[in-house]
């Protein structure tokens, strides 16, 4: 027998028993000042955000020093942890569609999906990496084919074997490998507030390791760990955004695309996400997914086309041949000697997706009800995979032909990240409508991430609730918007540094508690499995 408050995965009737908790959604709520808050997640996490938040400005240097500190520090000691758990993740997520609990649909037998196809896989790449794969979409491959950023694995620059492991690499750092850590993350979520009536948030999927506990001082610390990696996770992304389209302004309009354009559209953007938040998922995030799905698509095509058909086939064939050649070698841990390429840019990644799989996780698990965990899982690894391949030959494959002819600004070397994708669609027809839809992309992008983001940290700090007041949605849109101007403005001219020391600085703790959700997972699906074949 387990000890009290804790489940025994080997009782069918026991685990079932303990399921159905007392405990109801809001019951430490305190509702203030038009706040749904629940103690203590809410005061913890808005606290040491403002704290943050007032502190970075008020000490600019000592913060900019002691994020890029921790960074450092992380991807030196803790870089095969990183590494390790995002192959984990994967390798989990495989598992789990081979296995008989494939079969389980999340919400029940008789739940039926709630979005078509077409809309719920906007809504997955729409918030997962939107507006990354903008920012890096040319600026990634051209930096590892020409050696700016490091080759992977220390291929020499500018050969052919370096334009294959530079796409490989790219696909790498935005294919499976960061969609399983947001699958592990959703599906949990899903499965235990769907099938097992938990709330939606973070501590329910650790009710089978910790039982009645997660309603305790452990619930409460998972859950604020997901508050503050899902912060700094979108802050980042959204300081990646105001970069690119003030660069993109003045690319276009010679515009000033300094600090103070970029502060400009962090708070015009702000200003539109509370908008589209105060409209809800259907008239917010869907709409401005389901339009950002077709204006990238219209991006897409067009580069494809005016490059070269011809070429994109090929940087295509490229692509997914660098992505199977080098995925093994790019996931080994051990005895690397591409440590730039390996610490700067792989562990920055993965401590990224992982603070930003609260947030993404429990957006995917929102509009994902009446999916089989088989369809859920590959779905969610197969198709945003295969998009982004897509994707990255069209843009990284077109900056890497252009370098090799000695065409435009890029032939000469990258100056500016968030100017690349403008230098590239520079040498194509139609320039300046294609750089203007391409910030307008951004923009919308921008918007419904912070839009679903705070949507997830509304449910998080509420308990579980999926319809917090209105004045806590303002508030979150706020300090997102907030976190990603102060990081911006500690940057300086080295902003993006600052902006990767923070996802890194909070994507470690949330490392462990992913590992421990595989854990958890696995015997709640179990659990569903047995009591399945038990009622057949």
């Amino acid at each position: 027998m387990a000890e009290a408050g804790s489940p025994d995965p080997d009782s069918i009737t026991e685990l079932e028993q303990v399921y159905r908790t007392e405990y109801e959604i809001g019951q430490d709520n305190v509702e203030r000042l038009g706040l749904d808050m629940h103690n203590p997640v809410f005061f913890v996490s808005a606290g040491l955000i403002v704290l943050f938040v007032f502190g970075s400005l008020l000490f600019p240097e000592e913060a900019k020093t002691g994020l890029e500190a921790a960074k450092a520090w992380i991807q030196v000691v803790f870089d095969g942890v990183l590494l390790s758990a995002a192959n984990v993740a994967l390798l989990f997520c495989l598992a789990l569609i081979a296995l008989p609990v494939g079969r389980i649909r999340l919400g029940g037998n008789d739940a039926r999906p709630e979005f078509s196809l077409l809309s719920w896989f906007a809504m997955l790449f729409a918030a997962g990496i939107g507006i990354g794969l903008m920012f890096w979409g040319v600026a990634e491959p051209a930096g590892y084919y020409t050696d700016w950023y490091g080759t992977p694995l220390g291929i020499e620059g500018y050969s052919a074997e370096a334009r294959r492991a530079a796409l490989g690499a790219t696909l790498y750092h935005w294919g499976l490998h960061p969609w399983a850590v947001y699958a592990v993350v959703a599906l949990s979520l899903a499965f235990f507030a769907y099938n097992k009536g938990l709330p939606l948030t973070i501590r329910s999927t650790f009710y089978p390791l910790l039982g009645d506990r997660v309603w305790g001082p452990l619930g409460n610390i998972i859950d604020t760990l997901a508050v503050l990696a899902t912060l700094f996770g979108l802050a980042t992304s959204l300081g990646f955004g105001a970069q690119q389209a003030a660069a993109g302004l003045g690319f276009l309009f010679g515009l000033d695309g300094g600090l103070t354009t970029q502060l400009a559209i962090i708070a015009g953007v702000t200003g539109l996400a509370l908008v589209s938040v105060l409209r809800g998922i259907n008239g917010g995030v869907k709409l401005l997914s389901n339009v950002n799905m077709g204006l990238a698509l219209l991006l897409m095509l067009f580069v494809i086309v005016a490059g070269s058909i011809t070429a994109f086939g090929a940087n295509l064939v490229e692509t997914f041949g660098g992505y199977a050649r080098y995925m093994l070698p790019l996931s080994n841990p051990i005895g690397r000697e591409d440590e730039t390429f390996y610490h700067e840019w792989t562990i920055f990644y993965w401590a990224w997706w992982i603070s930003w799989s609260p947030f993404v996780g429990m957006f995917i698990a929102r509009v994902s009800r009446g999916r089989t965990v088989r369809q859920f899982l590959a779905a969610v690894l197969i198709v945003p995979t295969a998009i982004t391949a897509v994707w990255m030959a069209a843009f990284g494959g077109s900056g890497i032909d252009q370098i090799d002819a000695g065409v435009g600004a890029l032939a000469e070397g990258i100056d500016d990240d968030a100017l690349v994708l403008f230098q590239m669609l520079e040498n194509l027809p139609l320039a300046s409508i294609t750089s203007m839809l391409g910030i307008v992309l951004v923009l919308v992008f921008f918007v419904t991430s912070s839009d679903s983001g705070s949507l997830v940290i509304d449910s998080i700090t509420s308990g579980g609730k999926t319809d917090a007041p209105v004045t806590q949605r303002v508030f979150w849109v706020t300090m997102e918007g907030a976190i990603a101007a102060v990081l911006l403005s500690l940057g300086g001219t080295a902003a993006l540094d600052a902006l990767q020391a923070g996802a890194v600085s909070t994507g470690l703790p949330f490392t462990f508690v992913l590992l421990m959700m595989c854990i958890s997972l696995s015997l709640g699906l179990n659990h569903e499995s047995k009591l399945n074949r038990a009622l057949a």
